[in-house]
């Protein structure tokens, strides 16, 4: 495989190699090279809203399934564990419920809700036993407002992912935010999962692609920031009507702002409208092929259909036409590079730079 290229100047710099999105080697080393090395979204505390609930997650779904489970433990504490008994490798937890302890099906070994080994039927002649590979693997978490993260890697710092988002919303009133089931779906796009990111990251093609959303934004006041491991794109609105009250104490106090739209590497996506929230959750499924999660949380209800985040499935139905229609383009024997916008395709350049630091290593 050769070394991935992305020239730091933006001016001079052309994108990425297509091999991303059609080599299925790259797409396997992904695997390990980005996603177990970053930080995933895994659920909300309301999965484990009180001492004894468990809720099973399989992380990347059709792509990593790591068997994972939240747990919150008698003292209160949350945990993300994986779901695989330590004896014979049986999944554990089948569905949310709520547990006094984790106990295997299969023989009758159990776990307390912190992962720690409890006990295990005939096994009093087991020399060395128990010792900690008996214990279920306690996964990192990060846990920001109501929602939750965890890493496949130790010592992976969740400040360079999270940062800069914690500290430029973070005066919004979380705990209000309210996940709704009929505002969320999940998105079946033929396209590799890079192509659907780099899309998301420039509002370059909102005038030619999303003309409802051109009606409400003031394209040309639209602005990308860079930071380490994200990148943030905020809306303003053309209309007050439109945007965000925003507190004196808000950086932004004073502007017109109808979305701040937050990309967290890899693949993590946070949209917040005066409504609330709608998270977009891409997650590999084939090297053409994604599934994208869109997870809504209701804040101010009076503010729905409202303003840039009214109408989240026409906005999606158009930039997945665009996507799907690259990947078949990138295909072409007589395409290889392209180059950027200097001023509009920064938060693509980023990206393209991101994903050949990490799988350079």
């Amino acid at each position: 495989m050769n070394k991935l290229e992305v020239d730091p100047d933006i001016s001079k710099a052309k994108t990425i190699s297509t091999d991303i999105y059609l080599d299925p080697s790259y797409f396997q080393l992904a695997k390990e090279k980005i996603f177990a090395r970053t930080w995933q979204f895994v659920g909300d505390i309301d999965h484990v809203k009180e001492p004894g609930w468990v809720t099973p997650v399989s992380l990347l779904d059709g792509y990593i399934s790591e068997p994972l489970v939240l747990s919150r433990d008698k003292a209160g504490d949350i945990h993300c564990l994986s779901n695989v008994c330590t004896h014979r490798g049986n999944l554990l937890v089948e569905k949310p419920c709520k547990l006094n302890d984790i106990r295997c099906k299969y023989h009758g070994r159990r776990f307390n809700l912190n992962g720690s080994f409890q006990s295990m039927p005939e096994f009093k002649e087991v020399a060395n036993f128990p010792s900690a590979d008996d214990d279920l693997t306690n996964l990192p978490i990060f846990q920001w407002g109501k929602w939750i993260f965890t890493s496949l890697s130790e010592g992976i710092s969740a400040q360079p992912f999270f940062k800069e988002m914690a500290a430029r919303v973070g005066w919004m009133p979380f705990e209000k935010f309210t996940y709704r089931p009929e505002f969320s779906r999940d998105y079946l796009i033929n396209a590799n999962w890079a192509l659907y990111c780099e899309n998301y990251l420039e509002g370059f093609h909102i005038p030619f692609v999303h003309a409802g959303l051109n009606a409400i934004i003031d394209y040309g006041n639209y602005t990308t920031e860079l930071y380490e491991n994200s990148v943030l794109q905020i809306g303003y609105s053309k209309d007050d009507e439109f945007a965000f009250e925003l507190p004196s104490t808000s950086v932004d106090f004073g502007k017109k702002i109808a979305g701040y739209y937050f990309f967290v590497f890899p693949n993590m996506m946070f949209n917040f409208y005066p409504w609330g929230l709608s998270i977009n959750y891409v997650q590999p499924i084939g090297i053409s092929q994604t599934k994208v999660s869109f997870i809504s949380y209701v804040w101010d209800e009076n503010k729905l259909r409202q303003g840039a985040g009214a109408n989240l499935h026409q906005v999606e139905m158009e930039d997945e036409d665009v996507v799907q229609n690259v990947q078949k383009g990138i295909r072409s024997r007589f395409y290889k590079h392209g180059r950027y916008s200097v001023t509009r395709e920064t938060g693509t350049h980023h990206f393209h730079r991101l994903l050949s630091t990490f799988l350079n290593r």
